[in-house]
């Protein structure tokens, strides 16, 4: 009865979203999740998790110096966390989640791939388990792989 659920984030009953961590019992509404570090992923058994139990990129990447996001150019943390990410690929593309959430958003299903090395094998499957969503929509055209002009 997800009437009586209460949210750990708000307090509010109605919390619909249980974290699949083992044994934790955390509820919380989707928007709460989203806005503290839940961690709700768009595929498969579409699973969530609260901060304590999200899963996290293991990639081992290490910045030179001061290290921008490759979409918004601002500066990103100097570590991996909840909203700093890289590429499992070539790990030298750094971003910010909200940056690289937008550019999924826009992208689709078939384009979205790391916007520095063009990776779609490595980078598609890490998103999606860290929580970006990725829409399956029908695209006439991806710029990042269509053939060069002549």
């Amino acid at each position: 009865l997800c009437f009586l659920q209460i949210c750990y984030v708000c307090g509010e009953r109605g919390a619909t979203i249980t974290c699949q961590g083992k044994k934790c019992k955390r509820s919380f509404h989707f928007p709460c999740g989203r806005e503290n570090g839940c961690v709700s992923q768009f595929f498969g058994q579409y699973r969530s998790f609260c901060q304590e139990h999200r899963p996290a990129q293991t990639v081992q990447a290490r910045q030179d110096g001061q290290t921008s996001c490759v979409i918004c150019l601002e500066h990103v943390e100097e570590q991996l966390s909840y909203q700093t990410m890289v590429c499992p690929n070539c790990r030298q593309a750094w971003f910010h989640r909200g940056c690289i959430q937008q550019q999924a958003f826009h992208a689709g299903l078939l384009c979205f791939r790391c916007p520095q090395c063009n990776d779609r094998e490595k980078f598609l499957p890490e998103m999606s388990s860290l929580g970006i969503q990725v829409p399956t929509r029908l695209v006439l055209f991806c710029p990042s792989t269509a053939p060069p002009r002549q």
